[in-house]
């Protein structure tokens, strides 16, 4: 049966063209991820400095994320995300303009940083809420399988080209995103099918306020999203440390721009094989079996990365650590998806996203500072404890330990009724 879905899957011509964008703007991603900070370290030598301008950008989502869901139900998702993806096109063009005449200044990249992130925030909050509408119910937690197959495909041998890009000169990894943003938005613009329940804007009438409102009431009364969603928010703030620090663990054991290509590399492959099984284990195992095996499984390999005497052993605790988080991402998701109204789906996307991202955004800010303060070793061991105590507090949760898998739930596709506010109040 298993089969049968995926080959029905990929016969969706939308789907296809998503999936297809998806690729080409992860292969951008990947390859500006990476040198992004190495080209902060080289104009001011600062790793806080480094973690303020990968961070800033995220921290957008706690600025503007609550908004873009409530603007996200009201206007056509795909014009959005269409509109999103040029608008990236034309940050990282003059990015990758002013590098190559040797004029990038550090506001340049704080303005770029924080304008993406606006976009990037618009974007992803459309494409989530939207999916379900592109694939239908039942093929929802495979496409979000297809999905993170596709990204960490890409991640295997996209953070070694990353590193090879940048090897090429720094300006490259920068053009070939701001190409790649473009090929999205052509592939967006070949779509037909509508991104939302028709007659959405003429049940729109109330104000930004009070639709920011409803999606959080609603979202608050589901006692199982509302736990993983700060556990997943707490866990961000470890990852957002954790990517600096892994990039200074490398340096520090003299590996180059393209070994630090490999170590992601690696991270990847873990995560490739997790997304390869997401489907099936979303269908057949519950929500909170799969959260508390993947948070004792990085709070027990975490602190594997201080103890690592080279690059290729950090590649293979970025791969093992890396392994169920897929798995964890396709089931939280489809469980959130399944349950929420079309016409919330935006808000409610938004707010899990700006509490995860704004913690990732935190993290990440915080991370270079707390490197330079306590050292790298010693922040792998801190970060460690954090994940124990997530862990345990996951597997204490009731409500968690009893959530059915999420393959199981049939997808919610009514509309909100005429007195939600009064339910979410």
């Amino acid at each position: 049966m298993k089969t049968f879905r995926g080959l029905g899957l990929l016969r969706n011509r939308d789907f296809s063209l998503l999936l297809s964008g998806q690729l080409v703007s992860s292969i951008g991603d990947q390859a500006q991820s990476i040198a992004l900070p190495l080209i902060v370290l080289t104009l001011t030598g600062s790793a806080t400095h480094a973690g303020y301008v990968l961070g800033v950008g995220t921290l957008s989502f706690l600025v503007f994320g609550l908004i873009a869901g409530a603007l996200v139900d009201r206007w056509d998702r795909r014009h959005t995300m269409i509109w999103c993806e040029l608008g990236r096109t034309a940050l990282t063009a003059g990015v990758t303009v002013e590098l190559w005449l040797d004029r990038l200044t550090m506001p340049q990249l704080y303005a770029t940083a924080v304008l993406s992130g606006i976009l990037t925030t618009l974007f992803q909050v459309a494409n989530t809420a939207a999916l379900p509408n592109v694939v239908g119910p039942r093929q929802l937690s495979a496409a979000l399988g297809y999905s993170q197959s596709a990204a960490n495909a890409v991640r295997v041998f996209g953070a070694s080209l990353a590193g090879a890009l940048y090897a090429l000169g720094r300006t490259v990894p920068f053009a070939v995103n701001a190409v790649s943003f473009a090929l999205s938005a052509a592939s967006l613009r070949l779509m037909h099918d509508r991104f939302q329940v028709d007659g959405h804007s003429a049940r729109t009438k109330a104000g930004l306020a009070t639709e920011i409102r409803d999606g959080l009431g609603w979202l608050w009364h589901q006692p199982v999203i509302r736990f993983l969603t700060l556990v997943s928010a707490a866990d961000k703030l470890r990852y957002g440390a954790g990517y600096l620090l892994i990039i200074t663990l490398a340096q520090q054991l003299g590996a180059s721009s393209l070994w630090i290509g490999v170590i992601f590399s690696g991270a990847a492959v873990g995560a490739l094989v997790g997304a390869l099984v997401s489907e099936r284990a979303t269908r057949h195992f519950p929500l909170g079996r799969i959260a508390v095996v993947m948070l004792w499984l990085e709070a027990l390999m975490f602190p594997l990365y201080a103890l690592a005497p080279n690059p290729v052993l950090l590649a293979a605790v970025a791969a093992a650590e890396s392994l169920v988080a897929p798995v964890y991402m396709v089931a939280m998701t489809t469980h959130q998806l399944a349950i929420t109204p079309d016409e919330l789906r935006g808000r409610a996307t938004s707010a899990v996203s700006t509490l995860t991202t704004g913690a990732l955004s935190v993290g990440t800010l915080t991370g270079g500072a707390l490197i330079t303060v306590l050292g790298a070793r010693p922040l792998v061991w801190l970060c460690g404890a954090w994940l124990l105590m997530l862990a345990v507090l996951t597997t204490a949760n009731r409500a968690v330990r009893q959530a059915p898998p999420a393959g199981a739930i049939p997808q919610h596709t009514a509309t909100v009724p005429a007195d939600a506010t009064e339910m979410a109040g």
